[in-house]
């Protein structure tokens, strides 16, 4: 994880050179993305390559960041689920995203009619940050460990050991992973699949 958060030396306010390739290579909504940065630099926040897109932020802490995808760009609020929401443009990319919220975009004429209402957004999530607000997270122990997972670690001690030993943050991504089918055989492939790495002590993507 250290590697994806490398940091890159930045300007408040000002396009990090090393940054560019980003916008300067996108295939698609290449004119959307670089509206929403000048936006976003207007703002102030220090511009950064962060999991291999560009991310904002203020006195070291992540405030937005910029992704793309097939059907759309956005516009991503850390702690979303702490703003206002006035407008009411904010999204919940899934049920199980806890604090970030996005604002999606596919024309650039949207963003630029929204241009002062992101503005706004992003100095309240600043705000945000100053306060030291927090998002109130759902603790591991409340997410429901699909039945399939659940019948293995009762009857397998040792994984049921292993995965007791895991950090709260790869037994969620786990759970997340083997309940998101809706087929029970699909989900107990997941499961089989996985065990190996529960048993290694090892997390969903490492």
């Amino acid at each position: 994880m250290a590697k994806r958060n490398k940091k890159i030396h930045q300007t408040s306010g000002r396009m990090n050179p090393g940054v560019d390739f980003y916008f300067t290579k996108a295939k698609q909504w290449q004119e959307e993305i670089g509206k929403l940065r000048t936006i976003v630099l207007n703002c102030g926040l220090m511009e950064e390559l962060k999991w291999g897109v560009p991310c904002y932020t203020y006195q070291e802490s992540n405030i937005v960041l910029i992704h793309v995808f097939k059907g759309y760009c956005a516009l991503l609020f850390f702690k979303g689920a702490l703003l206002k929401d006035t407008d009411g443009i904010l999204i919940q990319q899934t049920k199980n995203v806890q604090a970030a919220r996005q604002v999606r975009f596919v024309t650039v004429r949207e963003i630029v009619e929204m241009k002062t209402t992101l503005k706004e957004y992003i100095h309240e999530a600043i705000e945000v940050e100053k306060a030291g607000l927090k998002v109130n997270l759902k603790k591991t122990a409340e997410y429901i460990i699909p039945e399939e997972f659940q019948s293995r670690l009762n009857v397998d001690p040792e994984v049921r050991t292993a995965f007791k030993s895991l950090t709260p943050g790869r037994q969620r991504a786990y759970i997340l992973y083997f309940s998101a089918p809706k087929q029970s055989k699909t989900r107990e492939s997941r499961i089989e699949k996985s065990l190996r790495k529960i048993l290694n002590g090892k997390g969903l993507d490492d």
